[in-house]
C-alpha cells in the first residue's frame, strides 16, 4: 500500500518541481546550446521495474555521442567528454531535473535503486535471483547506494544496497524515504564521487559477470 500511495505523492511532488524550477531548467537549456553543439536533453534507454526497458532523460553533459566514444558509459577523472556546463550540472546533479518527466511518465521514482544502462548490464531473465530483487520496484533519482558510496561501488555492492533499501523501505515505509533525502542532500553538497575510477571500471565490468546466473 506505499508504495501506491507513494506513486501519488510523487507524481504531484513532480509536477509542481518541474511548474517551479522551470525557469532555472530554461536557462540551464540556454547554458548548454550556447556551450557545445547539440540537443539540450540527453536520453539513454535503461532497464526499470521488473525488466522493463525506459528512456531516462538528462540534460547533456558530454558532447554528442560521447557513448560511443573514449571510456563509454564511464566517466573517468578528466574525462575530455565532459563540456564546461557539463561539469558544473554534474557536480551539482541539476543534469538529473529532466527525470522529473520520468517520475510523472511512471517509470521512476524519487527514492529507489538506480536503473542500469541497457546494453552494459546483463539481461533482466539471466539474473541470479538476489540481484533481480533490485528491480522489485522503481527506479529513484536517488537511492541508499548513491547516498552511500555513489560512483565507488561496484554494481554488485550496488545491489547489496539496494536490497537493504528493499528490505527497510517496507519496514518504515515514509521515514526511510526520508532520511534517504536527506542523505541525498549532504551527498550533493560534498559534490564527492562523481566519476568512476579506473580501478573501480574494472572492478564492475568483473562483478556484473558474477551476478548472472550459471550457464548464462
Amino acid at each position: 500500500m506505499y508504495f501506491i500511495f507513494r506513486r501519488v505523492i510523487d507524481t504531484i511532488i513532480a509536477v509542481l518541481m518541474l511548474v517551479v524550477l522551470t525557469p532555472l531548467m530554461l536557462v540551464v537549456a540556454i547554458c548548454i546550446k550556447m556551450d557545445s553543439k547539440g540537443p539540450v536533453f540527453f536520453k539513454q534507454k535503461r532497464i526499470g521495474k521488473d525488466g522493463k526497458i525506459y528512456n531516462m532523460y538528462k540534460f547533456r553533459s558530454m558532447v554528442v555521442d560521447a557513448q560511443n566514444m573514449g571510456t563509454g558509459v564511464f566517466s573517468l577523472p578528466g574525462d575530455n567528454r565532459i563540456t564546461k556546463v557539463g561539469a558544473f550540472i554534474r557536480k551539482t546533479s541539476i543534469d538529473e531535473l529532466p527525470q522529473l518527466w520520468n517520475i510523472v511518465k511512471g517509470d521512476m521514482a524519487f527514492v529507489g535503486p538506480r536503473s542500469p544502462v541497457y546494453g552494459h548490464f546483463p539481461e533482466y531473465e539471466s539474473l541470479k535471483d538476489e540481484y533481480k530483487k533490485r528491480f522489485s520496484v522503481l527506479p529513484g533519482i536517488t537511492g541508499l547506494a548513491q547516498c552511500v558510496g555513489r560512483n565507488e561501488f561496484t554494481w554488485e555492492e550496488k545491489s547489496r544496497y539496494d536490497n537493504i533499501y528493499i528490505e527497510n523501505v517496507k519496514k518504515y515505509g515514509l521515514f526511510y524515504d526520508i532520511k534517504i533525502w536527506f542523505m541525498t542532500i549532504k551527498r550533493v553538497f560534498s559534490m564527492s564521487n562523481i566519476e568512476e575510477t579506473p580501478e573501480n571500471v574494472e572492478k564492475s565490468k568483473e562483478a556484473l559477470k558474477n551476478m548472472v546466473k550459471s550457464g548464462e
